[in-house]
């Protein structure tokens, strides 16, 4: 199960200056049985790239 978080404007350091950013927190639930966590933890940098850069869904196959 992914959980995506509510998107809030929080100060964010850019380039060493503080900066306002949109943020949310990404949660993944899985069942450690059936799935490493190493691949768990890559799935959530994918979904978390993707919402970065939507644009590079579009590039990617």
């Amino acid at each position: 199960m992914l959980g995506i978080g509510r998107l809030v404007e929080r100060p964010w350091v850019v380039d060493g200056a503080l900066a306002v950013r949109t943020v949310t927190e990404l949660t993944i639930s899985f069942d450690h049985r059936v799935c490493d966590g190493a691949e768990a933890a890559a799935f959530l940098t994918f979904v978390a790239g993707c919402i970065e850069r939507p644009i590079s869904l579009l590039a990617d196959l």
